[in-house]
């Protein structure tokens, strides 16, 4: 089996090779729904007329366009795509010449077909040149999570203890919501996703070199949460029960109603999560002669009650004009408790000097609004759309932290120093606007220009004090950690973007420019720090069709990673007081030149991708550690000179029988990182990889049973390294009422083994770090579907 999966994923490579003569024909059409609109990622295959030999396949793209190649002879078309009913085209005369199927209208699926098994759901991961699909229903380990645990298990992309996302290694993100900035995420950035549900996501998109038609803030890439939508005329929707344990407890409903001119949507999730963390620190300070050892383990719970609501409306005033309007709002209400004892040693763990505990008790709310509404017209030629979309966030976040802290001897019993009770308010709002329009023209059958122009307004405030109780019960603000930080951004952008084909070449060449003006501001000390810049951000894609179904795909874009709010705000966190981390005023943007050369290849049983990508940044932005004589540690962003990066990344799709499927990815990649513009032991050359395996096997009686494994190797870093780390995850499925609802167990970190741990390294600290922000979790979930039974077909002669 291992050197199947291993000739699997070199097959790709191999193809480069191959230089037959290419005699097909071609055959394309387009894929439309009922109110013509396009039908993407639809499965179009052709089939033999004799004896129905499966010759090749194709994907619909996202204008719904396909294309087949085939020498001449006489064939028969067959088309799959969820939530409509299969297409068959009885017969097709190939001769010398292409053929044009037009357009193929789909009508939607409105009943289930129950004499035949279930076979040909769309697969977990599916493949385009530009993007990769992650289709999240069906991954059974999703099953009661959060987006943040979807992301996790997402290949090449990783999630940490905090909850930053990091695509191909790089932690610059950009992450999107149905293709828009979001205040689901906007806020708190990555960490956000935690407290979205993931029964409301539909897909997740991962963009590696997105094209100037994107903004270009993302050195890694672009990540593009879906949620779920329906356009299907009546009512239909889905709702899930959530128990786990640790606790668990969510309930949500996704219900659409279309009738005629109007289809209204609404996305409900409530949840109440009991989240239990530990971590732990061992480091070791030098200073005149003499070793100070810390010894820190914690325990934390947060108890979190978050509701999300997602309402909307099309409104069609003809098949070519379409309206929509939506409103969102989360409010998440959460207790997190928390428990530090450190232990201080001079010179070896034999001999204790002081033991030191100290409490976290923190209240925090967050209510969040989010207004969007979005014009669209179609013309009559076909690709010809424009697209306005104008949305507000008004985001708010509350915090209110007390601690208490008291230091004994080494007996354990008579203290120290007087006991300290110390309390943190931090008070975080955000309001932005976001005003966007975008147009495609096509100028010939394969060509098409676009053009668009994006306008963003977003100011943040955080209002932070930091106080302490006197001897005589008076609070008193501590020095330095009590200010308003003020953030305000403004970025526009204009793009532009040519595209055409010649025969097998296909050409994507656009420019995008963007004007950026950020202020800082600490009210209270006055300190103002402005940055104006404009910068341009070229874009290119060349894709060349090879013989035999391949594919070939060069690409480069320029991107950028601003500073974001929390890179900026110059305050530190305090549930720690040894260990603070900040942002830092004067952080400069990172530039990135990305290069990459992808291929793809769909054959009778499975698909596979491969790529291979280059990356050189400037000013790179990574987080640094100092500790000082006392032991007391900072950890904030620093810009270093350079990062080169380079790697090979291979996914793919397989299923040697029809009752197991395979789905998986590899990366492996170099980073050479120069930080010797801080200091000369900055720097790093670090070979590392990850990778990800999901085995789906099909049982009797409508019952599936899955293994997804993780691993992620070590890692060296400018000031150390990132050890391995290594998850299995089982889950076991079973649909019952007719195959309308499904209920699944699944057991997520079934070693609880999801520990991040690394070494950090200084002149003067050696540090050890472990942290497990999620234990092992139970989760059982009852999904019922309304109108939404498993899509079914029965197989045509001779597939198998």
């Amino acid at each position: 089996m291992k050197t199947s999966l291993l000739i699997l994923f070199l097959l790709p490579l191999l193809t480069f090779a191959q230089s037959k003569s290419d005699q097909s024909v071609v055959i394309k059409g387009i894929l439309l729904d009922e109110q013509t609109k396009p039908i993407p990622f639809g499965t179009v295959t052709l089939h033999q007329k004799a004896d129905s030999t499966l010759i090749t396949g194709a994907i619909s793209d996202e204008a719904g366009t396909f294309e087949l190649r085939a020498k001449p002879g006489t064939y028969w078309v067959k088309i799959s795509v969820v939530s409509y009913t299969e297409r068959r085209i009885p017969a097709i005369q190939v001769v010398n010449k292409p053929i044009d199927l037009g357009k193929l209208i789909l009508k939607a699926s409105t009943k289930r077909l129950d004499e035949v098994v279930v076979k040909g759901e769309r697969s977990q991961m599916e493949l385009a040149l530009d993007k990769k699909i992650f289709n999240v229903g069906k991954d059974l380990a999703n099953a009661g999570g959060t987006a943040a645990d979807i992301l996790s298990n997402v290949p090449s992309v990783a999630v940490d203890a905090e909850g930053n996302v990091s695509l191909r290694g790089s932690n610059s993100v950009r992450i999107l919501i149905d293709g828009k900035p979001s205040g689901l995420v906007s806020l708190k950035g990555g960490s956000g996703l935690q407290q979205l549900q993931g029964s409301s996501i539909e897909r997740v998109e991962v963009i590696t070199n997105p094209s100037a038609r994107y903004e270009a803030e993302g050195m890694g890439g672009i990540i593009n949460i879906v949620l779920k939508k329906e356009h299907r005329e009546g009512i239909n929707g889905s709702f899930d029960v959530i128990t786990g344990y640790p606790a668990n407890f969510g309930l949500a409903a996704n219900v659409n109603y279309r009738r005629k001119n109007l289809n209204f949507f609404v996305n409900y999730t409530a949840s109440y999560r009991n989240t239990p963390g530990r971590s732990s620190l061992y480091q070791e300070v030098y200073r005149d002669d003499t070793t100070f050892i810390t010894q820190q383990n914690s325990t934390n719970r947060l108890k979190g009650l978050n509701n999300n609501a997602r309402a909307g409306l099309d409104y069609f005033f003809n098949p070519k004009n379409v309206l929509t309007a939506s409103y969102t709002w989360r409010l998440s209400k959460g207790k997190r408790y928390a428990d530090i004892l450190y232990r201080d040693y001079q010179f070896s763990t034999q001999n204790l000097r002081s033991i030191t505990s100290r409490t976290q008790d923190e209240t925090e709310t967050e209510p969040n609004s989010e207004y969007a509404l979005t014009y669209k017209r179609t013309f009559a030629r076909e690709g010809h759309e424009l697209t306005a979309d104008v949305r507000y966030l008004d985001n708010w976040e509350s915090s209110d932290q007390l601690f208490n802290q008291q230091t004994v001897g080494p007996d354990g019993f008579m203290a120290t120093t007087p006991a300290v009770l110390q309390r943190s308010l931090n008070d975080e709002t955000e309001k932005q606007l976001l005003v966007q329009i975008d147009y495609v023209r096509p100028f010939s059958k394969n060509g098409k220009v676009e053009a668009g122009l994006r306008s963003s307004s977003r100011d943040m405030t955080n209002d932070y004090s930091v106080t302490q109780r006197g001897d005589n019960g008076v609070w008193q603000p501590l020095p330095g950690l009590t200010n308003d930080f003020l953030y305000e951004e403004r970025i526009h952008a204009l793009y532009g973007i040519i595209g055409n084909k010649s025969r097998k070449l296909s050409y994507q060449a656009g420019l995008r420019g963007e004007l950026t003006d950020v202020t800082t501001t600490l009210r209270r000390t006055n300190d103002v720090n402005p940055r104006h810049y404009a910068n341009l951000f070229p874009s290119m894609h060349v894709t060349y069709d090879l013989p035999r179904q391949h594919a070939l795909q060069l690409s480069y874009s320029r991107r950028i990673r601003r500073p974001q709010y929390n890179d900026l705000s110059p305050f530190m966190t305090f549930s720690d007081n040894r260990n603070f981390f900040s942002g830092n005023p004067n952080l400069n943007p990172e530039f990135t030149n990305a290069f990459e050369i992808g291929h793809i290849k769909y054959f009778s049983k499975g698909s596979i991708s491969s790529s291979v990508y280059y990356r050189h940044t400037n000013d790179k932005i990574l987080s640094i550690r100092r500790v000082n004589e006392q032991g007391y540690s900072t950890t904030r962003p620093e810009n270093l000179a350079s990062e080169n990066s380079y790697g090979a990344e291979f996914a793919g799709s397989y299923s040697p029988f029809t009752w197991w499927k395979l789905d998986g990815s590899f990366n492996f990649f170099r980073a050479m990182t120069n930080g010797s513009n801080l200091d000369v032991n900055y720097q790093s050359d670090t070979y590392s990889w990850f990778t990800r395996m999901i085995s789906r096997f099909t049982l009797p009686k409508s019952t599936d049973v899955q293994l997804r494994g993780n691993y992620e190797a070590p890692q060296k870093t400018p000031q150390g390294r990132r050890k391995a780390l290594a998850t299995l995850d089982l889950a076991i499925s079973k649909d019952l009422f007719n195959n309308n609802g499904t209920l699944t167990l699944n057991v997520v970190d079934v070693f609880n083994s999801r520990r991040f741990r690394s070494i950090t390294e200084g002149e003067n600290f050696y540090t050890e770090s472990s942290s497990q922000y999620r234990l092992r979790q139970v989760n059982l979930t009852l999904s019922y579907r309304l109108r939404q039974a498993k899509k079914k077909e029965k197989p045509a002669e001779g597939e198998f």
